[in-house]
């Protein structure tokens, strides 16, 4: 589930999706600001602490021959004052600065960016991943949350909720996904987001449709954008109040209404037609 900006309604798509079928499994990769698990309310079955390995240096054997400043392409090293910093923040945990000093001055520690956490609403598995405040990147999280999916694919339909935009975090969330659906509202800043997904799930060469969500009467740049690139549009959802007034609850909406029901029961059917073309 894509979109290319937070607010267009991906997961109120993927956690009705999810609920609406009989089992099912909903992984919330959108760890910078994860919202999937206030609906589910799961009961947390296990919690799992993310780790970057962080470059810790033996002053004492630094020689000050800045290779592995040289090394750096994301300049979490500094050699000034006769002394090697390091800038744990911007670290991505590659390792090669370790590899690459010839004086054995650097070790690693393990330093805490997030968590993992399983549990379980009904019969839907809940995955979520979450990420520290401040941290540069969620890619760490987002890849151990799809190592752990793989342990749940016979639990039934598996949702991804992939962060907004088109970054790094996106690509590492759809780089196994059997579709995508994408989620667009009907405004033309919108539809510039919709095409900047559109474009990346392209690249990927992933079957793809898209879900028009908030739809009025009036003209819809999204739609127009699908009927002009011969994107398939797989569902609309409608511009409500009662959709508002729920999902502001934190509550789900094929859970709380038979309409709403029939509604994502049909979009998961026309999403199964379509994997298995």
């Amino acid at each position: 589930m894509l979109s290319g900006k937070g607010g267009t309604g991906k997961t109120l798509v993927s956690v009705n999706m999810a609920s609406a079928s009989k089992r099912s499994v909903y992984v919330d990769c959108d760890v910078e600001e994860p919202n999937g698990y206030l609906y589910f309310k799961p009961e947390e079955l296990e919690i799992e602490n993310i780790t970057l390995s962080i470059p810790v240096v033996n002053q004492a054997r630094c020689n000050g021959c800045q290779k592995c400043v040289e090394f750096c392409n994301f300049n979490a090293l500094a050699y000034t004052g006769k002394k090697l910093i390091v800038f744990d923040e911007v670290c991505h945990a590659c390792g090669g600065c370790v590899m690459v000093c010839p004086e054995k001055a650097l070790s690693e520690r393990q330093r805490v960016i997030g968590e993992v956490k399983v549990g379980k609403t009904g019969d839907t598995w809940v995955l979520t991943g979450m990420l520290n405040p401040g941290e540069v990147s969620g890619v760490p999280i987002i890849n151990r949350l799809l190592e752990k999916e793989k342990a749940y694919e016979n639990k039934g339909l598996t949702i991804i909720d992939c962060p907004p935009g088109s970054a790094c975090s996106v690509m590492e969330s759809i780089k196994e996904a059997d579709y995508c659906l994408l989620v667009a509202e009907p405004t033309i800043f919108g539809s510039q987001n919709l095409q900047m997904v559109h474009e990346l799930v392209q690249l990927f060469q992933k079957p793809h449709g898209v879900v028009l969500n908030k739809c009025l009467d009036d003209e819809n740049p999204s739609e127009q954008y699908c009927l002009d690139k011969g994107v398939h549009i797989l569902g609309r959802i409608p511009f409500d109040r009662e959709i508002g007034r729920l999902n502001s609850n934190a509550q789900i909406l094929v859970n709380e209404n038979t309409t709403y029901k029939a509604m994502f029961d049909s979009l998961i059917a026309r999403i199964r037609k379509e994997v298995v073309k």
